[in-house]
């Protein structure tokens, strides 16, 4: 608890004290009676003093003024007890859905506690300790084991194992070395890292993070709006429907039907009425429910820039993927070897050490999966044929790493591959002994996030992209996406999506999923946009609404899910909130219901709507 709240519950202990004592007291009933103001203004004194405040400054309708009209009322009417236990009780709820909303602020704030303090710099050799805000790019910088690293860069010198668990929601650490990139905001577990800055510090994915979340709650849902509006208007219809019913059938009985009028049990059932009438339940669940949902996604990794993209996420009905980068990883690697007469081993190594002194991409990933240094000293006569490959002997065996182009030179017969990708032909002395195919390598989660999509309620899963249309199927038949789309620019993507939008319900959503600088036009144009912010560009993380941090397709199921979840518990309350309350009001306008049943209708509903509303902070996993 903070200060205030311990303040708040020390006074309800006192008024409670207080209450327990006073039928006790050997005194006269009427003095007794009295002495009920002094728990009263005890427990209330500021919530009349914020009542008096708003009608002075012209704000009087809100729930202040109906709890200062309704308990003043019945502690003149002489229900003391009343009076003095229903502030008592709205005290203690409004005690806990302080309490409830702070500790749900206290776990998104722990989880996005990220923002580092300082940046170890070396300045003339000496390490000083210095503002994030004040490193410029490409300086080095020195993260102990223990410390966030600051700012966004390169490792420079040193390996370590670094805790990313506050950006990708992913408890398992990545081990970095020299030439790694590295994000701000994770922590060195182990070794002393030396990083070279790449952005500055209001550039950096930590900057970045933070702006979202402080800036999430700006962008209202429609849900929260209308609950805005409705409290609005309900809070003075309700207090004029008081009015009405403390005045109105008095005079009626009094004028028409020649009864007595009756005026203090009409005028208690207008107080009564005020009090269930308090719209505490609607006004602070909805809002926490929103938040809740955000902070339960910021902690798996998700983060999303409104309340209004997570309502929007839960009516998704087409997800449009990009493919490189998105559904694949992006990088180039050896994804098979095929028809080797020698071993696969035995025929990296030859075109391993062919393609030693080349810089290609090709050639970085043959040697990047032979995984060891090659011998250059093994290595000699190479003649770089252009646009075909390389010729070169390897123990002064002659071998020949290229396309198809470079074995029809060469007058070797080889074997076209049935697969798409690069296919990189291997000969040995003259004899074919194998091919290499290098490809875009699917992403590990990516068949089971698009399953899972399906399960999820989606109506369509489409792919798009600039390759080349073989190798585009090729990715969509091992997804099983239900359309793809290749040979596209950017301006192509952006018509396509436009068509599809058209395509949908009017109350469905359509999500575009991307990575890169090239999608940014596309990010913008969907309904909802969600970027790869790990390896994602700046631009494309910028235009999107909900940014992955660790690059998984299976968050953005995940992502559905959570927003699914908590409009559904934004709804429970909405219609348990609104339909006890009109069950309560009629009751009270009978005069059936009375401060105590009153009591449950403001405070028990507010207790119950928000602890509904904090479920939406936990998240089950995938």
């Amino acid at each position: 608890m903070n200060k205030k709240q311990k303040k708040v519950f020390i006074r309800i202990i006192i008024t409670v004290i207080i209450m327990t004592i006073l039928p006790f007291i050997p005194i006269k009933d009427n003095i007794k009676s009295l002495l009920y103001f002094i728990p009263y203004l005890v427990i209330g004194y500021d919530i009349l003093r914020k009542a008096l405040k708003g009608i002075i400054n012209r704000q009087v309708f809100d729930e202040n003024f109906l709890m200062a009209i309704a308990t003043v009322g019945a502690m003149l009417l002489g229900e003391y007890t009343e009076g003095a236990a229903v502030m008592l009780f709205y005290q203690i709820g409004e005690l806990f859905q302080s309490y409830a909303v702070g500790k749900s602020r206290k776990n998104i704030g722990e989880l996005m506690d990220i923002r580092p303090d300082y940046a170890n710099i070396i300045r003339n050799g000496v390490i000083e300790k210095t503002d994030p805000d004040e490193v410029e790019v490409g300086s080095i910088i020195i993260v102990q084991p223990g410390e966030k690293n600051p700012i966004d860069g390169i490792v420079y010198e040193g390996e370590s194992m670094l805790n990313t668990s506050a950006l990708t929601g992913e408890s398992m650490p990545v081990n970095v070395h020299a030439g790694d990139t590295i994000i701000s905001g994770c922590i060195n577990m182990t070794g002393v890292l030396k990083v070279k800055t790449t952005k500055e510090f209001g550039d950096s994915t930590v900057s970045k993070i933070l702006d979202l979340v402080e800036n999430a709650s700006s962008k209202k849902s429609h849900s929260e709006n209308f609950i805005s509006k409705f409290a609005r208007y309900y809070t003075p219809a309700v207090c004029y429907g008081a009015l009405a019913l403390a005045v109105l059938p008095p005079l009626i009985r009094m004028l028409f039907m020649g009864l007595s009028p009756e005026f203090g049990d009409w005028v208690y059932r207008a107080l009564t009425f005020l009090v269930i009438s308090c719209p505490c339940a609607l006004v602070i669940s909805i809002p926490l429910g929103f938040f809740a949902g955000i902070g339960g996604a910021s902690r798996e990794g998700v983060l999303v820039k409104g309340s209004n993209y997570l309502e929007a996420l839960s009516k998704t009905e087409y997800v449009l993927f990009d493919k490189t980068g998105t559904l694949t990883s992006g990088i180039f690697k050896v994804a098979g070897i095929h028809h080797s007469s020698l071993s696969d081993e035995k025929l990296l190594e030859y075109a391993a050490h062919a393609e030693a002194f080349s810089s290609h991409p090709i050639s970085k990933s043959i040697k990047d999966e032979y995984a060891k240094e090659p011998d250059i000293k093994r290595v000699s006569d190479v003649q770089e044929i252009s646009g075909n490959g390389v010729i070169a002997k390897v123990d002064g065996i002659s071998v020949a790493v290229g396309n198809a182009g470079l074995m029809e030179k060469a007058g070797v017969e080889y074997i076209e591959c049935h697969e798409q990708g690069t296919i990189v032909h291997v000969a040995v002395d003259g004899v074919y002994q194998g091919h290499i195919l290098i490809a875009d390598v699917i992403k590990p989660n990516s068949k089971e996030a698009v399953a899972s999509l399906k399960k999820c309620g989606v109506k369509k899963i489409v792919m798009l992209t600039g390759d080349a249309k073989g190798t585009a199927q090729s990715v969509a038949d091992k997804l099983c996406v239900d359309e793809t789309y290749s040979e596209l620019l950017p301006a192509d993507k952006v018509k396509k999506v436009e068509y599809m939008l058209s395509e949908k319900t009017k109350k469905g959503k359509l999500v575009f999923v991307g990575d890169g600088i090239n999608d940014a036009p596309v990010l913008s144009r969907a309904d909802i946009g969600i970027a790869m912010g790990m390896a994602g560009s700046d631009a494309a993380i910028e235009a999107a609404d909900i940014v992955l941090m660790d690059d998984n397709p299976l968050k953005i199921v995940k992502a559905i899910r959570i927003a699914k979840k908590c409009m559904r518990i934004v709804y429970e309350n909405i219609y348990f909130a609104i339909g006890i309350k009109f069950i309560c009001l009629v009751l009270g306008a009978l005069g059936i219901a009375n401060m105590w049943l009153a009591i449950f209708a403001d405070v028990g509903v507010m207790v119950i709507a928000v602890l509904n509303a904090i479920r939406a902070l936990f998240v089950k996993k995938i």
